[in-house]
């Protein structure tokens, strides 16, 4: 687990539990490697728009993120995935271990969520490396999500 996630984590009293297991890096191989499981399995976009901003949409894993209707949610255009130098930048991660959690190293992230993932009992998210997953239930969830400084919004995706 990312030494920095672990403390934040144990700063603001937030519990989870930790699965780790080989290295994933699609919802796909993820399915294959985590068998069995009890929490919403999600999935992280690094996006961008066309002005440069950043956003890190969490959605359930088996969602299709419908884009035009998400950059007309925002109000904006040319909404498309930033590269990997942009990722490791801003959110300090890779490829493949894209996370919520990422957002505590957000220079100038939004954080776009699914209502789905906000009211499930519980969510599996990597913890910043993809050979592990955080279950954090819903109330540690919000937790976190209230002790993050960056610009955040809970939405139904389609």
């Amino acid at each position: 687990m990312d030494q920095n996630l672990k403390l934040y984590l144990k700063e603001k009293g937030i519990i989870y539990k930790e699965h780790t297991h080989p290295a994933v890096f699609t919802v796909a191989e993820s399915k294959e490697v985590i068998k069995e499981y009890s929490y919403l399995h999600t999935k992280n976009l690094f996006l961008k728009d066309k002005n440069g901003r950043f956003y890190l949409v969490c959605l359930p894993a088996e969602k299709r993120l419908d884009v035009k209707l998400l950059e007309k949610h925002l109000h904006i255009k040319k909404l498309k995935f930033s590269s990997p130098e942009e990722l490791k930048d801003e959110l300090n991660l890779t490829p493949g271990s894209v996370s919520i959690f990422g957002i505590i190293y957000s220079k100038k992230t939004s954080l776009i969520i699914d209502q789905e993932v906000y009211d499930a009992e519980k969510t599996g998210f990597h913890p910043n490396i993809n050979t592990a997953t955080l279950e954090i239930d819903r109330k540690n969830l919000r937790i976190f999500l209230e002790s993050i400084k960056v610009e955040k919004e809970v939405i139904k995706l389609e």
